[in-house]
């Protein structure tokens, strides 16, 4: 009777996975090759002299697809993506490795960080609102976030963090885990506001709201919308009115209109004056005109004032932030608005205005505190990395894209989702996001704070050797304009 192999454990993640022979672990990253564990996805190595967007070039020791030309240092970067961890990181990062750029030589120390402290933020581009300012954001039905402030023509969400994926259920903290994979992966994940409305996220795609795609991004507010287009209106039309949530713009009233010496028009707007030609809460928010919940323009005017302008035959031009909703009216002999056709004239500002507004997208940055023992992969006393990351002698990437450090305390870093290659991010079923993270430095920077020297390698070497998780890598092109890793951007 033939003995089944044992399964072995995996030591990558505090899940502490037994693993049988050909099968994967529960994060699906690691498997029993051989009774050997391996990462199941290649070293991901960028190459400056391939295009972004390039191909994945395969290497494995020994593989035919590589043609054996010399690796230039200056040209190749290693990442994080399919180093492995250093968990429980009492030993050096996965890679640790040596280049020269510009005649000096620099360290990058490659690892995948778990993070327990992490999440996103996002942004959407619309007008549309999306739900109360701290209302709660589920996916799948369970909290994975809320909304947080209004930015200028986008909504802005808040997600993850550690008291959704740890302190609250289980499938509170599995939802969650899942939909900040999926963003930081640049795939679509379907989010529900509370009180709102139900978008569709994907980084670097239209939002969809209520089943609706997103086109643009407002030009500006109603009294912003003025400023910019006053001249292209003075001779046209009588009086023009940009409906808006936030503020609604009156251009007779307002300072622009001023300067042109606009007449004024006896108009009345229904809302909150704030300093003239400008209006706040002219509506409750909404999907309507403007962000607001108004379909019909006109809803937001009150009476007609004869005796500070209004007179049959005043024409009146009234349009949303984006130029999406517009409408043209004459005032009759009551003082009544009147639909009419759109002039020819007037056409080309309707466009004017669609022309400035920038495509709606969503943005996800990714955010997690680098901290804890993490840092011991590094250097044997871990405070002198957050030292020198925060004196800027360390440079942060993630999968070799650029990051923003936080200032204050610890390495708090954020990163565009869209500039890192695909599929970078990870997660264990702890559960946590899993992130590719760089650290480069001068050598002799890195040997001063206790660095493991001992650990470091070429380039080439890691190439042809591979690490302790197999010898599989891959090359990829730099993403967009990120600029070349290690070259001095923060």
């Amino acid at each position: 009777m033939t003995q089944k192999p044992e399964k072995i454990r995996c030591d990558a993640c505090p899940v502490m996975c037994y693993i049988a022979e050909g099968r994967a672990g529960a994060c699906d990253r690691y498997a029993n090759q051989g009774g050997k564990i391996i990462r199941c996805d290649p070293l991901t190595v960028l190459d400056r002299r391939l295009a972004a967007g390039d191909e994945v070039v395969p290497f494995l020791k020994g593989a035919e697809d590589w043609s054996g030309e010399m690796i230039s240092p200056a040209d190749s970067f290693v990442t994080g993506i399919g180093a492995g961890t250093t968990y429980p990181d009492y030993k050096p990062a996965p890679f640790i490795v040596s280049r020269e750029i510009d005649g000096v030589d620099l360290v990058t120390v490659v690892t995948e960080a778990i993070f327990s402290y992490c999440g996103v933020k996002v942004k959407i581009d619309t007008d549309r609102h999306l739900g109360p300012e701290a209302a709660t954001v589920r996916a799948g039905g369970e909290a994975v976030g809320h909304v947080t402030t209004g930015e200028y023509g986008s909504q802005m969400l808040s997600l993850g963090g550690v008291k959704h994926l740890t302190g609250g259920s289980k499938a509170e903290g599995r939802a969650t885990c899942a939909a900040l994979l999926d963003l930081c992966n640049a795939k679509p994940v379907e989010l529900t506001v509370e009180g709102g409305s139900t978008v569709v996220v994907e980084a670097g795609a239209p939002p969809v709201v209520d089943g609706t795609v997103e086109a643009r991004m407002r030009v500006g507010c109603g009294s912003a919308t003025i400023g910019m287009f006053a001249t292209q209106w003075r001779g046209l039309v009588d009086e023009v009115v940009v409906v808006d949530d936030h503020i609604t713009g009156v251009v007779s009233e307002h300072q622009a209109g001023k300067v042109l010496g606009w007449p004024g028009t006896g108009v009345k707007v229904l809302g909150r004056r704030s300093t003239p030609g400008r209006y706040f809460r002219v509506a409750e928010p909404g999907l309507g005109w403007g962000g607001t919940d108004i379909d019909d323009p006109l809803a937001i005017l009150g009476p007609w004032n004869a005796s500070k302008g209004a007179r049959p035959g005043l024409t009146l031009l009234m349009i949303s932030t984006t130029g999406e909703q517009y409408g043209y009216y004459v005032l009759d002999d009551a003082l009544n608005p009147v639909r009419r056709e759109l002039p020819q004239n007037l056409e080309k500002s309707v466009r004017l205005i669609a022309e400035n507004c920038e495509p709606a997208l969503c943005t996800v940055l990714f955010m997690g505190g680098a901290g804890g023992s993490l840092r011991a992969g590094v250097t044997e006393n871990p405070v002198k990395l957050t030292r020198s990351v925060q004196g800027l002698r360390t440079t942060v990437t993630c999968g070799g894209a650029p990051v923003y450090v936080w200032p204050g305390g610890g390495i708090t870093l954020m990163v565009d989702v869209t500039r890192v290659p695909r599929n970078a991010f990870g997660y264990v079923p702890t559960p946590a996001l899993v992130a590719p993270l760089e650290f480069t430095l001068r050598r002799d920077d890195y040997v001063r704070m206790g660095g493991h020297e001992g650990a470091v390698r070429t380039v080439a070497d890691v190439l042809e050797a591979g690490g302790e998780y197999g010898a599989a890598s891959r090359r990829l092109g730099p993403a967009g304009d990120a600029g070349w890793p290690g070259g001095g951007r923060r």
